[in-house]
């Protein structure tokens, strides 16, 4: 079974295997230049995220900098708004759904180490030779979601469409469509209804409209 299969079916597998090594790197090393690019590059910013990840949907961007492990493991949506330190660690799968919204700071991790440190330092194979080994899970994120800054979300986590995660939120476990969920460990706070809307702030909302204007 190939490292990659592993990864796919959530049992042990060497990170320091040449294979994903090599992606790794590459990816790293594309990182770094995007990273050096300057806002208005916009060109070779496009081509530049496009060989990161495995799909970016039209009109995603990505203020940087950005910080990505594979980036073949992650298939991002349409309209997807990526602020300052976006990190994603994706050993396993991460989909991010179109309209998305990411505040600075923002970490999706997927890897899961052995509790005894022991196992973290070495495992074994058949034969005995050691050997490092770790796990992942996948995270899925739905659509039309707003993070604040510095929000985490921890491995095997899946996010429902329409939630809002307040910021500095680390969230370990699934959080249903259409909440509102914060704190250290994340728990859904309410769900979000038309009470939140913007039209119920006539000191903010001002001039502007929820929808467009009737004919």
């Amino acid at each position: 079974m190939t490292p990659e299969e592993r990864i796919a079916k959530g049992l042990l597998f060497c990170p320091g295997d040449p294979t994903l090594k090599a992606i790794k790197l590459k990816t790293h090393n594309l990182c770094s230049e995007y990273n050096r690019t300057f806002e208005d590059e916009t060109e070779k910013r496009k081509e530049l995220i496009g060989q990161i990840f495995a799909e970016i949907g039209e009109g995603s961007f990505a203020q940087g900098p950005i910080y990505i492990h594979y980036g073949t493991h992650t298939k991002i949506g349409k309209r997807v708004f990526m602020n300052f330190n976006l990190t994603i660690q994706d050993d396993a799968f991460v989909t991010i759904g179109d309209d998305c919204n990411f505040g600075p700071g923002v970490s999706i991790v997927t890897p899961v180490h052995p509790m005894v440190a022991d196992e973290r330092r070495l495992m074994y194979n058949p034969d005995g030779s050691p050997i490092r080994l770790c796990y992942a899970k996948p995270v899925t994120i739905g659509k039309d979601c707003w993070f604040g800054a510095n929000v985490t979300v921890c491995p095997g986590v899946t996010i429902g469409d329409g939630c809002v995660i307040g910021a500095g939120a680390v969230v370990t476990r699934d959080i249903p469509a259409n909440s509102f969920a914060a704190g250290n460990p994340c728990r859904v706070i309410r769900e979000i209804t038309e009470e939140d809307s913007m039209i119920h702030k006539p000191e903010v909302i001002g001039e502007f409209l929820v929808a467009p204007p009737e004919k």
